[in-house]
């Protein structure tokens, strides 16, 4: 049987998400202490007790949700629990990356931290907007999106069957999801986002994170972690840091890597993180499949006895 682990990205977090687990294992709040002093922010304060809207700015979101899923990935490790491939949802990539070997917990850290601020701070000044398309296949969006001359849309996140978000100005979405509703769209629902994530308008953002890659060492992992940018597996071959410059203005084909995996014969998916959003993609292309979702002790606790036993 063999085992993916998936890490969620931005969108999935909410104040106090994984304070049971911190309160419960010494393990896990070592890692928020360790986070926390190469960052240079109290993590666990950000993450337990701010404000929605201090928690939701990117630059405090991504090294939150982080932090999260490695935390929880050492008690995993603790119990022995492993997975052949891995995969994450935008940010995501970095926590598969870092189980993969390919980053060390430092540079993780680091990058993730940087990485959430120039995507906060470098975002063309305007408004933007996401929104969510159910039900409507993906070639119907990208022609709408590629017909809209009065305003910037484009598809950015391919997340499953049925289900693809659209990111722009807010004016190029507001038009799209009036179009896509017209064309048969079960629902358009605009999301909570700060910027025009996945499009060319972070390049300024992709540029900048490049440089900040430059001195890290990014190795070839030693499990397939498959890449969002084209639902393949990272190669010895490929530069590793202009592939994730690339991914903040590329779109996201998160159910394309999900099928690879399930090609290879992947059976059970662990979502480890906030939230539950990717266990529900994964349903969505394939109901048979076996999904774990680990956000708090009793998730996790059920995991740990359930996957050592198969």
């Amino acid at each position: 049987m063999k085992i993916a682990f998936i890490f969620p990205g931005q969108g999935a977090q909410s104040v106090g998400m994984g304070k049971d687990l911190y309160e419960k294992y010494e393990e896990i709040r070592k890692v928020y202490e360790k986070a926390s002093k190469i960052a240079g922010i109290d993590i666990a304060k950000l993450t337990f007790d701010s404000e929605e809207t201090e928690l939701f700015q990117t630059k405090n979101t991504q090294i939150a949700i982080l932090t999260m899923s490695i935390a929880i990935l050492e008690l995993l490790r603790k119990h022995g629990v492993e997975a052949q491939y891995t995969a994450g949802l935008s940010l995501g990539e970095y926590s598969a990356l870092y189980y993969g070997g390919a980053i060390d917990f430092e540079n993780v850290i680091k990058i993730v931290k940087k990485r959430g601020e120039l995507m906060q701070n470098l975002v063309p000044d305007g408004q933007w907007a996401m929104a969510a398309i159910l039900g409507l296949e993906n070639s119907v969006i990208e022609e709408v999106c590629q017909n809209i001359t009065d305003g910037f849309v484009v598809p950015a996140n391919y997340n499953c069957p049925g289900q693809v978000a659209i990111s722009g100005d807010k004016k190029g979405v507001q038009i799209a999801m009036e179009k896509l509703k017209e064309a048969g769209a079960k629902r358009c629902l605009e999301l909570k986002t700060a910027g025009p994530f996945h499009t060319i308008k972070l390049q300024k953002a992709s540029e900048e994170l490049r440089k900040e890659l430059e001195p890290i060492e990014i190795r070839i992992p030693n499990v397939e972690v498959i890449k969002n940018i084209d639902a393949k597996p990272y190669l010895e071959s490929e530069n590793r840091k202009d592939i994730l410059a690339k991914h903040v203005i590329h779109p996201v084909r998160f159910s394309d890597s999900i099928q690879y995996m399930v090609n290879q014969g992947v059976s059970t998916f662990v979502e480890i993180g906030p939230g539950k959003v990717l266990t529900g993609f994964v349903k969505k292309i394939d109901k048979n499949l076996n999904c774990i979702n680990i956000n708090n002790v009793e998730t996790l606790e059920n995991a740990i006895q359930n996957l050592k036993s198969m």
